[in-house]
């Protein structure tokens, strides 16, 4: 396992990378995001207000987490292809000064990670949240990730193997 602490706004929150193919509860899912290759270039979205970053979001009602993680990388890259369940990341607010029983995330809750190999790359349109896409090495992540750390190359470093 690979922990590491990022703070999300003035919250300071525990990050674990878990590697698994079984998915954690459902209701207990915060999010989806993932890795897409086409050969060995990674894929990355300029979203809006975020900058560079991999696609992802939030589970749709009645949405299988590797149906949204589809859907996103459909809306923000305009690609298709297949996906492999890499495992999930912990996300724990236990330490979190600013985390409450009103919070609209779970004191413990689960970002889960997919990898995509593309099988179909869509014209870009930017109609939803990103504005471009691009297909980069992943030795120059750095170059374009603001806010990476060693638990996404972590993760990272499992879609690659």
């Amino acid at each position: 396992m690979t922990t590491t602490y990022v703070n999300w706004g003035e919250s300071r929150v525990k990050l674990t990378w878990e590697e698994n193919t079984l998915l954690p509860q459902h209701n207990l899912i915060t999010s989806v995001h993932g890795f897409c290759f086409q050969g060995d270039q990674l894929l990355l979205v300029d979203l809006k207000n975020r900058g560079w970053d991999f696609p992802g979001g939030h589970i749709e009602p009645e949405e299988t987490p590797e149906e949204c993680f589809k859907r996103e990388a459909l809306e923000e890259a305009y690609i298709e292809g297949e996906c492999e369940l890499l495992g999930y990341v912990i996300v724990d607010h236990c330490e979190n000064l600013m985390w409450t029983e009103g919070s609209p995330y779970p004191k413990i809750g689960y970002q889960v990670f997919y990898k995509m190999n593309i099988a179909k790359l869509l014209p870009f349109e930017g109609r939803y949240e990103s504005t471009r896409r691009i297909f980069i090495d992943p030795n120059d992540i750095f170059d374009y990730y603001l806010n990476w750390n060693r638990l996404y190359q972590k993760i990272m470093d499992c879609a690659i193997q």
